[in-house]
């Protein structure tokens, strides 16, 4: 680690595979890294941000295949190597669009995240703390991290940003609610998606306003990402709205988090609520239209290369 970052991420990177086919009949499979948390500090690393990603990885050639490409991509790492194996997601293409992932983090390396990876994440303080709702769903000690995360920034004063993020495959939404809920009252700029907003309150509603609404108690800003029909904005003053930035999609995985990278740097740069959304969807965008989480995410040299054709020049 070398000098203050502006962002602290925190959480679990896997390995990545993405077959290109059916895996029963040997299908040819790509390896990459992949994981909410360093996707969104790969983006910001790429637009020229100071950014730090913390957690843990296993002391095997997948672990070090992380930690060699988050610093390839500009992240400080304030990793630690244990006996525990990397964990792994694997992408199998259904064609024509469709994708199916199979997760392999059961014991993995990366839940045992634990207060002494918060300490020496936090050990500079940030501008933002950026967290989703993933890791503290990942373990008991893991989630005590966050916890102590969002602690140790409150006593730093620095702004916490929580993305509902939302894995059905590791709790039940009522699972998710109870942990999720106190963390996101506890934030300063909460992200999610329409169906996740309930998780985000103690009680949820059938009518997402009064979520919002509820959230705005106590946050700066509630986001609403909704896919390839835009994004929204709620503060106390207002609302407001951004269309997704059109572009032949390829890929979907990685879009939310491209959106967050994006939308976190206008606000990094000062930019008015509205730009920083329109960066946001100019971000998803590059995600898209590329395949894999990250590795299409553009350079701040490279913003202006989506034409009005939606094709990236």
């Amino acid at each position: 680690m070398t000098g203050a970052p502006e962002v602290v991420t925190i959480g679990e990177t896997l390995a990545s595979l993405r077959a290109s086919g059916d895996l029963r009949v040997a299908t040819p499979v790509s390896l990459s890294i992949a994981g909410a948390e360093s996707n969104v500090a790969i983006g910001l690393a790429r637009l020229g941000h100071a950014v730090r990603w913390a957690g843990v990885v296993g002391d095997d050639a997948f672990g070090r295949l992380i930690t060699r490409t988050l610093r390839g991509e500009g992240v400080q790492t304030s990793s630690r190597t244990i006996a525990s194996p990397t964990g792994m997601i694997v992408f199998t293409a259904r064609p024509p669009t469709a994708i199916t992932v199979d997760y392999h983090r059961r014991a993995s390396a990366g839940s045992a995240l634990d207060l002494a990876d918060v300490e020496a994440a936090m050990a500079d303080p940030p501008r933002i703390l950026h967290l989703t709702g993933i890791t503290p769903a990942l373990s008991p000690s893991a989630l005590a991290a966050v916890r102590a995360a969002i602690d140790r920034a409150s006593e730093q004063g620095v702004q916490v940003c929580l993305d509902v993020n939302y894995r059905s495959r590791l709790w039940s939404r009522a699972e998710a609610r109870a942990t999720i809920a106190p963390l996101a009252a506890r934030a300063d700029l909460i992200i999610a998606s329409d169906d996740e907003l309930g998780l985000a309150v103690d009680v949820p509603s059938t009518d997402p306003r009064t979520g919002i609404d509820t959230l705005l108690g106590h946050a700066t800003a509630v986001i609403v990402k909704r896919g390839s029909h835009g994004a929204a904005a709620y503060t106390r003053a207002g609302e407001v709205q951004v269309d997704a930035v059109a572009v032949s999609a390829i890929d979907p995985v990685g879009a939310g988090d491209a959106f967050v990278a994006g939308f976190l740097s206008g606000t990094l740069d000062g930019l008015p609520l509205v730009e920083c959304m329109q960066r946001g969807a100019l971000l998803g965008a590059f995600a898209v239209a590329s395949i894999g989480d990250w590795e299409g995410l553009p350079l701040r040299t490279d913003l202006g290369r989506l034409d009005e054709e939606g094709v990236i020049r």
